[in-house]
């Protein structure tokens, strides 16, 4: 990859350690946190310890520089890439893999059933996410967490990202149920991503438009993350889990363009992130199908053809897809963003420069840069 062009990695993630919760949760609800007991040399890991239970600590997320046979679900904190939590380690990261911007996900909220601990946590992770941005504004780029239970809760969180300098949202996939907390850390991170696919409120529903408005007059992207449906824990199915995680994501984008969101808010920037993008250009060819078929019966009226949705508000990351970098020109595929997914199990990292040129093969600088620069610079507005 010739170096004269920025890279912006419009997907990478953080993993702040447990003990930040005593620091970035309100005074009255510290010390009610997770925290890490170092395990027993014969326990091979460490212990998660919160709120009565005790757990091996999930390293799962944070596997970069492993080789793949020596993938493993838990371990020990010593065993995670410290560029997870320390911002000079993630730099030094960076530069090993030829990164110039780095767009962080993240931590999540606590898996509690104390739903105001469950709201304050999110709030702490965006604090935390916009100091650890703070150790260089031009090359970390924070996206805040957001619960949806509550429409004036949630644009009163957003409002706070954007105050605090970060640059878009992450929302569940779909409203959460209002006040529904699952207890456990899985239980959290799909309520998180997913919210409640099969609950009464859906994204089109008239109550969510002060939100989209709100994101719309902070300049702020929505992004949507790996959640429509989740990958399940464990190993039996986890693969075929992992290839619905992606493809599902579709639904929630359809429910916005059929629903009219972008004809009310056409300046509105919606992503799916990291979920591939070689099903855009499909989905988009598809719903235009549908729609001369099905819009009359169904009464959907729309501004425009589906697929000019997906092309003018529509944005999607990818860490591997030859696929979608092939469709970039065809209706729906423009919007495409090049990833690394550091330091999860999917990533690229140290390797992205070579995997790059092998996808990349035969485009020139210019074909190449709305996919790993313009692109991410228009969405995350940097």
């Amino acid at each position: 990859m010739t170096r004269k062009l920025q890279l912006i990695d419009a997907d990478a993630h953080v993993n702040p350690p447990p003990v930040f919760w005593d620091e970035y949760l309100p005074k009255h609800l510290r010390g009610m946190g997770p925290r890490i007991e170092v395990g027993a040399p014969e326990d091979g890991h460490d212990w998660l310890v919160f709120e009565g239970e005790r757990k091996p600590l999930s390293i799962s997320s944070a596997t970069a520089g492993l080789k793949k046979e020596e993938y493993k679900r838990v371990g020990r904190q010593s065993d995670m890439r410290s560029g997870s939590w320390e911002p000079a380690a993630r730099l030094e990261d960076m530069g090993v893999d030829g990164v110039d911007t780095a767009v962080l996900f993240g931590g999540g909220p606590l898996g509690t059933a104390n739903n105001e601990l469950y709201i304050a946590s999110f709030e702490a992770y965006n604090h935390w996410l916009a100091d650890f941005c703070a150790y260089d504004k031009k090359r970390l780029v924070g996206v805040a967490y957001l619960p949806m239970q509550d429409v004036d809760q949630s644009i009163a969180m957003l409002k706070e990202a954007a105050k605090r300098g970060l640059n878009a949202v992450n929302i569940p996939a779909f409203p959460q149920s209002m006040g529904g907390v699952m207890r456990g850390s899985f239980a959290a991170q799909a309520l998180a991503l997913t919210g409640d696919p099969d609950g009464p409120r859906q994204y089109d529903d008239p109550e969510f438009d002060p939100f989209w408005k709100a994101a719309v007059d902070h300049n702020m992207g929505i992004t949507i993350h790996l959640g429509a449906r989740m990958a399940r824990p464990g190993v039996q199915r986890f693969l075929p889990n992992l290839v619905m995680s992606k493809v599902c994501m579709a639904e929630p984008i359809a429910i916005m363009i059929f629903g009219g969101v972008f004809d009310r808010f056409p300046d509105l920037r919606f992503a799916s992130i990291e979920s591939g993008v070689g099903w855009f250009a499909w989905m988009a060819e598809y719903m235009d199908g549908i729609w001369h078929n099905q819009r009359h019966w169904t009464n959907s009226k729309l501004d425009h053809l589906p697929s000019y949705y997906m092309d003018h508000n529509i944005y999607g990351s990818f860490i591997r897809d030859p696929i979608g970098i092939d469709n970039r020109h065809k209706t729906g595929g423009k919007n495409i963003m090049w990833s690394t997914d550091y330091p999860h199990s999917e990533t690229t990292w140290p390797s992205s420069m070579t995997i790059m040129e092998e996808h990349f093969a035969g485009l020139s600088d210019e074909e190449r840069r709305p996919i790993v620069c313009d692109n991410a610079r228009k969405f995350y507005a940097i």
